[in-house]
């Protein structure tokens, strides 16, 4: 077997993926990392600085191993935090979750407590929302249905006296013959009910989404991820969502009004039997990004906002906020959907709770929809612990300081970056589409070149690798690292942390510029590695 420093070393850690990265010059070691910069080697061994605007994803609103954020990891390893205390008090979690409200109730303007469930990354934080949502669902299901059931056990009892009248139509409203016989057709009435509520109950739990949403790879967060090439391979393992058009709000009410249940309900009164409908929880839950990330930088606005708040009211669907990437103050506010009038039933917090070093994650659940019971069916070995929960505070007292400064530091930040993006697109317009996104959260969306003079880039464009090929030329040639966003593959994203510099955005735009030109020009050759 070969030696871990064999360069012929069998490639076994998901070698697929680096092949793919190789092609376009993105297979890259970093060894060191602090701020926005990540450092290789060459191949002298020397140092080399990478300009990062991927910034782990939003991981990094900090930066880079924050000095600040540094020390506390070493105090608490030093002083031998447990990270394995399960099943036990953990009062630095219940802090956390104290912060967490504070802020929030500050920025909802309301005071109502959201109960925190921990995890280990967003993806897990989705996973324990839906469960969490469809544990609901199921106990407001049920309590209808008990509902349902002692109505109709009243109806039997006034027609064994014989003193029930069956309204006028009921029985056609099912599809039932008027035979005008008392009990008899009471029990038809019902029986007939009894058919309709349990073809209703068989159905499967929906979701509500956006097209362009990305929720998590897992079983249960993948299939309320829009991109198919993720979704469609497990589609037979998890429920089912429908995909709200982003342009299309008035999409959402016709979603819903195609797709909602009714149960029926036998209800009495002076002894005349009628059946009215009861809306019955078929949609579980309407799992939403204020900004989404992975579908390319797209913003919600405030009038969809309003319409996915309304419609879930009127049905009782909560809504799920995913706060993953866009939230914890990258769009200059901690929560990116309170500046758009949007409340949440539940929150996913996840990437730079961590600070960048810890994994840590948080689902919220509002007082109103929480169900106690769910923390006995839940787990997570890893969640909650000590570590990640004192990283955590730290991260939250850091945003919090000096009344907020690292929201507004964010916002002007995003808004400098966003001016030199802007400044590219009027340069090349023919090259550029759009500037997308909002504080240190922004996407710039490439013209697709499938009709390309150049071979090169049409057979990149309809591979779906153009912004991959982009972001291996700005690595290689200008030493700044970026990647498209995973499901608008012609957007590159800029997710910097809030050290950003005037001096670093001019580097940006300077690479940005001439990658632009690159493309005017139709040189695609000039963005391989082989060209280089």
């Amino acid at each position: 077997m070969n030696s871990a420093s064999d360069s012929t070393e069998l490639e076994l850690a998901e070698p697929h993926l680096r092949e793919v990265l190789s092609t376009v010059g993105l297979d890259v070691e970093y060894v060191r990392s602090e701020g926005n910069t990540l450092y290789r080697l060459d191949a002298d061994g020397r140092e080399i600085a990478v300009l990062d605007y991927a910034g782990g994803y939003g991981s990094l609103m900090f930066g880079h191993n924050h000095p600040a954020l540094t020390a506390r990891a070493k105090q608490l390893l030093d002083e031998g935090t447990p990270t394995h205390a399960q099943f036990s008090r953990h009062p630095y979690a219940n802090r956390v979750a104290t912060e967490l409200n504070r802020i929030v109730h500050r920025e909802l303007g309301d005071d109502e407590p959201y109960f925190a469930i921990f995890a280990n990354s967003g993806a897990e934080a989705i996973e324990a929302a839906v469960k969490h949502a469809e544990l609901d669902r199921g106990a407001r299901a049920a309590a209808l249905v008990d509902e349902i059931e002692t109505h109709a056990a009243a109806v039997r009892e006034t027609a064994a006296s014989g003193t029930a009248v069956i309204a006028g139509g009921a029985l056609a409203r099912l599809g039932l013959d008027d035979s005008a016989d008392g009990a008899h057709d009471v029990e038809r009435l019902l029986a007939g009910i009894a058919r309709h509520n349990a073809e209703q109950r068989s159905r499967p739990p929906l979701f509500l989404t956006l097209e362009g949403s990305f929720h998590g790879k897992l079983v249960g967060s993948v299939q309320l991820t829009h991109n198919a090439g993720y979704r469609t391979p497990f589609s037979s393992l998890a429920a089912q969502a429908r995909f709200v058009p982003l342009d299309r709000p008035e999409e959402l009410r016709k979603t819903v009004e195609n797709e909602r249940g009714t149960l029926l309900d036998p209800v009495i009164a002076d002894g005349v039997v009628d059946v009215v409908e009861r809306e019955y929880p078929v949609f579980c839950a309407f799992l939403v990004e204020p900004i989404q990330g992975e579908g390319g930088i797209n913003v919600l606005s405030e009038a969809f906002a309003r319409e996915i708040q309304e419609v879930c009211a009127a049905i009782d669907c909560p809504v799920v906020i995913d706060e993953i990437q866009c939230g914890m103050g990258r769009t200059g506010t901690f929560l990116a959907s309170s500046a758009i009038g949007l409340k949440g039933d539940y929150y996913a917090l996840a990437k730079s709770l961590g600070g960048g070093i810890a994994k840590s994650a948080v689902m919220l659940v509002r007082e109103a929809r929480y169900r106690r019971e769910f923390e006995l069916v839940h787990s997570s070995t890893f969640a909650k612990d000590s570590f990640s929960c004192h990283i955590a505070l730290q991260v939250l007292g850091m945003l919090e300081a000096e009344d907020g400064r690292a929201y507004r530091i964010a916002a002007e930040r995003g808004r400098a970056l966003a001016g030199a993006l802007t400044s590219v697109l009027g340069a090349f317009p023919t090259v550029l589409r759009e500037v997308r996104g909002k504080g240190l959260m922004l996407g710039l969306d490439f013209a697709d070149q499938a009709d390309s003079p150049s071979p090169v880039l049409r057979e990149l464009s309809a591979a779906g690798f153009l912004g991959y090929a982009i972001a291996g030329y700005l690595l290689r040639e200008h030493r700044i690292r970026t990647f498209p966003t995973a499901s608008a593959v012609n957007t590159l994203r800029f997710e910097p942390s809030l050290l950003l510099t005037d001096e670093e955005i001019g580097r940006l735009e300077t690479a940005l510029r001439d990658v632009c030109a690159v493309l005017r020009e139709q040189d695609g050759n000039r963005l391989l590695p082989s060209a280089a």
